[in-house]
Order: structure tokens, then C-alpha cells, then sequence
């Protein structure tokens, strides 16, 4: 018998969701420029300063931004690690009842729930409750410089296209095909996103046709 290994993506989700949103708004934001500025401007020279300015200032502003943001929720974790800590410590016979009665709401019997709570606690009293009780895990804790640092790098991927574009097509047209390279990157974008959380590409792709 060999074991059977399942692909997971939950462990993905923080810096699957700063990629996501780093790079849809460096899209959107960059691409958004450039048709502005160009509209207001007779020559490329001024789309082209304006947008690289937008590219670093959006990329700073998305790392700054969940870097803040993601600390807040770690340090709401540590503070509730750090309760459950004295928890532990000052009142264990009721932290295992309280982690029995979670085992019981699983499905559990009771005599299975408090042998179960019994050597889970045995193993790691403060893991186990930080995950049964407070829905804390490894693989889903908060870490700002990850979520700052891919939210930072795909808001350079998904700006500096439409100013590469904007950089090597003829003023005249310079606002359709940045328009046009936007449409066809976010629908990619998408695509990617749904692919690196486990999705089916396929029935996005469809919805997306529909307009659903």
C-alpha cells in the first residue's frame, strides 16, 4: 500500500491573496494612468513618466500597506497565543474539558473525544488548542513580510506590462492598446489565480464568457 498524498491550496491563501490584488490593481491602476495622462497629453513622453511613477509608488504602497495590515492580524494572534498560554497553564483541567467538548461537537463520543484530547494534549497542549479552539494553524498564520513582499512584486507584474505597451506603440493608439492589453491580462490574471488556488480554469474561463 503506498500513501495517498492530496495537493492542498488553503496553505496558499496569504500570499495567494496578495498576489491576486497586488496584481489586479497594478493592472488596472497602471493601465488607468497611462489612458488618463494620454488623453490630456499630445506626445508619449508624459504617459510614459506618469506611469513608471505610478508602477514604484503603487508597489511601495501595496507593500507598506500589507505589511501593516497583516502585522495587525499576527499581532491579534500572538495576543491570543499568549492568552491561551495562561489559560493552559493556570486552569489546564478546564482547558481539556473545553478541548473535549470542541472533540464532541466533531462527532466524537465522549469517551473517544477525552481519549483524543487527552493524548493531543499530551503532544502539544498549546498547537491543539490554538487550532481546535482559536482556528489557528502553521499553514495559515499571519506573515507580513511574505504578504508584502509578493504583493509588491505583483504589482511590477501586473503594471509594468501596459507601460512596456504604452513604451513601444505609436501615440496615436497608445490608449486602445494599453485598453485592449488591460482586458486581455486580467482575464490571464484570473486564469493564473484560479489555477495556483486549485480551480477549475475551465469553468472560470466559461463564466467569464457568459458574463456570469
Amino acid at each position: 500500500m503506498h500513501a495517498h498524498e492530496d495537493e492542498h491550496f488553503s496553505g496558499r491563501a496569504g500570499w495567494l491573496r496578495a498576489s491576486v490584488l497586488g496584481a489586479n490593481d497594478g493592472l488596472l491602476s497602471t493601465a488607468s494612468i497611462i489612458v488618463g495622462v494620454a488623453a490630456a497629453s499630445t506626445t508619449s513622453g508624459p504617459v510614459l513618466v506618469a506611469g513608471l511613477a505610478g508602477v514604484v509608488a503603487g508597489a511601495l504602497s501595496m507593500a507598506a500597506g500589507e505589511y501593516v495590515s497583516v502585522s495587525s492580524q499576527a499581532d491579534s494572534e500572538t495576543a491570543d497565543l499568549a492568552r491561551e498560554t495562561k489559560e493552559l497553564e493556570h486552569n489546564p483541567e478546564g482547558e481539556l474539558e473545553e478541548l473535549v467538548a470542541i472533540l464532541r461537537t466533531r462527532g466524537m463520543k465522549d469517551a473517544t473525544a477525552r481519549l483524543a484530547a487527552l493524548e493531543m494534549t499530551e503532544h502539544d497542549a498549546l498547537g491543539t488548542h490554538a487550532r481546535e479552539e482559536i482556528g489557528l494553524s502553521d499553514a495559515l498564520s499571519a506573515r507580513p513580510l511574505q504578504a508584502a513582499g509578493a504583493s509588491a512584486i505583483a504589482f511590477l507584474v501586473g503594471g509594468l506590462p501596459p507601460l512596456i505597451v504604452a513604451a513601444m506603440t505609436p501615440f496615436a493608439s497608445l490608449a486602445i492598446a494599453v485598453s485592449i492589453v488591460a482586458l486581455i491580462m486580467l482575464l490571464g490574471l484570473g486564469a493564473v489565480g484560479a489555477k495556483l488556488g486549485g480551480a477549475p480554469v475551465g469553468k472560470l474561463l466559461c463564466g467569464w464568457r457568459s458574463g456570469v
